[in-house]
């Protein structure tokens, strides 16, 4: 039952993979998977948890001494873990609810007019930098995920080609996690070793940032053989091009909207609170503001149009109910063992800090990051300050750490569903998975290993 775990998930990722050719929506799959993994894991607990692979067992066992037993078993999984990880997941589909909502009540009021007014039709390649170095510095002061939706409906208004928006929306995606890897605040992966005190933000910036810098322009650069010509905007529909809003309107509801996403780690760093409580305490402000904004529009239509409670009905509802189907999945995983069971297979057989995190990297194109890094962080603690030889890698801002961020924060990208930022490009844009695997996996592969080389000759 432990390999029937993983069949499933197999078999639902590559339901999410064919999505185009079975016909059946991703969202419908994921979901599938993710209930389907507890389902095997919960009837047969106690066997599963009996092979000895999940650290969390052990550790509930060591606080639990009489809890070995079918009955035990199931109140771990059912009352611990399941609890633990709904909390988890449920803290990213909070964030990222609001996330989505803070960008459609912005995009509604037109605000994003104050910047796609600044940038003027030009040259594709020139866009195209803007474009990602914009994604880049964005994601390091927010986050990967904020950054990626933000810009993602930007180029709904920029470009009217599709495949030429979908390539440079993979480079956001790039661009946005090669941001977060270097900030402690721009990745869950980062934040979760920040806060683990696996690392420290002055020393993480000095080992990340060049690092970050290479993975996001070598794709760029190759990108840039790509695209030509001038770039040319969407022609809008008669409603799109209609003015509901006076430009102070935009203006306010813009500068708030980027001010509710910058508030967000302020908050964290302030109060320690999770990022969630300062994206939901941003959405409440915008919400209040705009609904005061809203009644004082004289059509009904205007009204009706400008209302948050109408705007959150417009929400791409299928994306985050597809992120909650992986998340869940990826934690049956991480509570059963087997993401455990992998770590230990890679020090066992690769031994070697740089090999072990490349290929944590190349499974986060795959496999939830932040689970992956949550596993690493249970099978390896943290050195004494002053150790020596092998563990002297293992310190605090150690190169197994500093490393980690990078290819845990970067790997995803390879990948369109290996980070939460291509999950959110992939919904919002609709960009196939197998488009992206073809187009941009190689460049993101490319760039990583750059940035990978970089990290390693510097350090």
């Amino acid at each position: 039952m432990f390999s029937l775990m993983l069949i499933v998930f197999i078999i639902g990722y590559l339901a999410i993979i064919f999505e185009s050719n079975i016909k059946i929506s991703k969202t419908a799959s994921a979901l599938f998977m993710g209930v389907a993994v507890w389902v095997v894991y919960s009837l047969n607990g106690f066997d599963i948890l009996s092979l000895g692979y999940s650290h969390s067992w052990h550790e509930f066992l060591s606080t639990h001494p009489n809890a070995n037993s079918i009955i035990g078993a199931a109140d771990f999984i059912l009352n611990t873990e399941l609890y633990s990880h709904l909390s988890e997941v449920a803290s990213i589909v909070f964030f990222l609810l609001g996330a989505m909502t803070i960008v459609e009540i912005i995009d509604r009021y037109q605000g994003f007019k104050v910047i796609t007014q600044k940038i003027h039709q030009g040259s594709r390649v020139k866009l195209l930098w803007i474009i990602g170095i914009l994604a880049f510095v964005m994601s390091s002061v927010l986050d990967n995920l904020t950054t990626t939706i933000v810009i993602i409906s930007l180029l709904n208004k920029l470009i009217s080609a599709k495949e030429e928006r979908w390539l440079i929306g993979g480079i956001v995606v790039i661009a946005a996690n090669a941001g977060g890897a270097w900030s402690p605040i721009g990745d869950v992966t980062t934040i979760m070793l920040w806060i683990g005190e696996q690392v420290t933000t002055v020393s993480l910036i000095k080992a990340v940032l060049l690092p970050s810098i290479v993975n996001v322009l070598v794709p760029l650069i190759i990108a840039s053989f790509y695209v030509k010509g001038q770039a040319v905007k969407p022609t809008l529909d008669q409603e799109e091009t209609k003015v509901f809003t006076t430009p102070f309107e935009r203006n306010l509801v813009f500068f708030l909207g980027v001010a509710a996403l910058l508030f967000v780690p302020i908050l964290k760093t302030w109060t320690g609170l999770p990022p969630y409580m300062g994206m939901l305490l941003g959405l409440s402000i915008m919400w209040t503001l705009t609904e005061v904004i809203s009644r004082r529009k004289r059509k009904a239509e205007d009204r009706r149009r400008l209302n948050p409670g109408y705007i959150i009905k417009k929400l791409d509802t299928p994306t985050i109910l597809y992120f909650t189907g992986i998340l869940l999945a990826v934690a049956a995983l991480a509570s059963a063992g087997q993401l455990d069971l992998i770590a230990e297979y890679l020090d066992e057989h690769i031994g070697n800090i740089y090999g072990i995190n490349l290929a944590i990297g190349a499974l986060s194109s795959v496999v939830d990051n932040s689970s992956l890094v949550a596993a690493t962080m249970g099978m390896y603690e943290t050195a004494q300050a002053g150790a020596t030889g092998y563990l002297s890698n293992f310190v605090q801002n150690g190169d197994f750490w500093t490393f980690l961020t990078y290819c845990a924060g970067t790997g995803g990208s390879m990948m369109i569903i290996g980070s939460a930022a291509g999950v959110a490009a992939m919904g919002i844009d609709r960009i196939p998975f197998g488009w992206y695997l073809k187009k941009i996996s190689w460049m993101a592969f490319i760039g990583f290993l750059a940035g990978a080389l970089t990290f390693y000759l510097i350090n």
